[in-house]
């Protein structure tokens, strides 16, 4: 059934382009309703009592914001009476339905979300989500083959990773699970089973980690992102409120802004001011600044889509000094040029061109010491 929700999204825009989101629901929600009746199916055949619940027979209640909803509450004691009774509940997920009983879908990342949420609902001992990969890595094995599965990441870190470009899970199911302090393992699909119940890597509270192995560990993983785009808009008046007329309107368009650069003001009295969006919201933002012109008073809109964030995390940043200091040294030994910077208290991003992503991952990937030893 891969590749079936993105089929029926297509009829959806072929049928028309500014389609009802209401009704977009009924039709993206099918595919997952499909699968789980397959899949009830397969396991009778196999001789497993098992039963698929539909979103709106559990139910999953959310929000009314319809293809991007927000689970607010699961009813369990069917779903609890059934699993009791050694039934196989097969739910479907990125969907739920609201309080006048339309279906809803939760938007990117909803399946992941929907299988945190269940767990929590019937406070499961752990939730296990399998895909396409076997664990979370240092970073992209397919840009650094030494690159080493983690055995355990913090819901922080992860939160952090998914945000800045880690396609292991979406940022919502992990907040979720560290709102409601749920363990998950992330599982390839395409491995036979073990008897060991702990094959992937295991997303956890920092509890669960100790105090002595984060200290040890300084950077978990490194990511990058090349869904990037820059803009720089010249000769902004240098004044009290000119900063707010540009993230303003763009906050209002609910465009995320990440990386924020203003330049010393010059002698005219104004300023150069750069910041980085999501690829697919540059054209919003640039509608949105042109429409503002007058009132932001710049004089050139510059932008680029040929840049990557790269980004370095670690929980043990915060007992560490000189985690950007060895960043910034090592992209520079190899040339590499950094146009701009952004942190948190356990991640450092940097934006560079985006033809040096590779060869950057690499170089902070063997001088953070991440690098995999060599098989004996």
């Amino acid at each position: 059934m891969a590749g079936e929700t993105d089929r029926l999204i297509n009829f959806c825009r072929e049928a028309a382009p500014l389609h009802d989101p209401k009704e977009y629901d009924v039709v993206v929600a099918a595919g997952e309703q499909i699968t789980s009746g397959l899949l009830a199916i397969t396991l009778q055949a196999m001789g497993v009592k098992a039963r698929s619940w539909l979103g709106w027979q559990l139910p999953i209640q959310t929000s009314d914001a319809h293809a991007s909803a927000r689970i607010e509450d699961i009813d369990t004691k069917g779903l609890i009476a059934a699993m009791t009774a050694g039934e196989v509940a097969v739910i479907p997920g990125f969907q739920g339905v609201t309080e006048d009983n339309r279906i809803t879908t939760l938007g990117r990342g909803g399946s992941d979300t929907s299988a945190v949420a269940v767990a929590a609902a019937v406070k499961a001992d752990r939730c296990d989500i399998y895909t396409d990969v076997d664990g979370v890595y240092t970073t992209d094995p397919r840009i650094v083959p030494r690159a080493r599965k983690l055995a355990k990441v913090t819901y922080e870190e992860m939160l952090e990773l998914a945000s800045v470009g880690a396609k292991v899970l979406q940022t919502r199911s992990v907040g979720l699970a560290m709102k409601e302090n749920v363990r998950v393992q992330v599982l390839s699909s395409f491995d036979a089973p073990t008897d060991n119940p702990i094959t992937g890597t295991l997303i956890v509270g920092d509890d669960d980690i100790g105090e002595d192995e984060m200290e040890r560990q300084l950077i978990t993983g490194i990511a990058h992102d090349k869904n990037e785009a820059k803009v720089t808009l010249t000769s902004v008046p240098d004044r009290p409120g000119a900063v707010a007329n540009i993230f303003g309107p763009l906050a209002d368009a609910n465009i995320n802004v990440d990386m924020i650069i203003q330049n010393i003001a010059h002698d005219s009295g104004s300023t150069d001011v750069t910041f980085t969006v999501p690829g697919a919201e540059l054209a919003r933002a640039i509608d949105t600044l042109e429409k503002g012109k007058d009132v932001i008073g710049f004089s050139n809109l510059m932008h680029d889509t040929k840049v990557a964030k790269i980004s370095v995390v670690g929980v043990g940043m915060r007992s560490h000094a000189g985690v950007a200091a060895t960043m910034f040294k090592a992209l520079a030994q190899r040339g590499i040029n950094v146009q701009a910077i952004s942190t948190s208290e356990i991640k450092v991003s940097v934006l560079i061109d985006e033809d040096e992503t590779e060869l950057a991952v690499r170089v902070l990937h063997t001088a953070y010491g991440l690098d995999a030893e060599d098989a004996a």
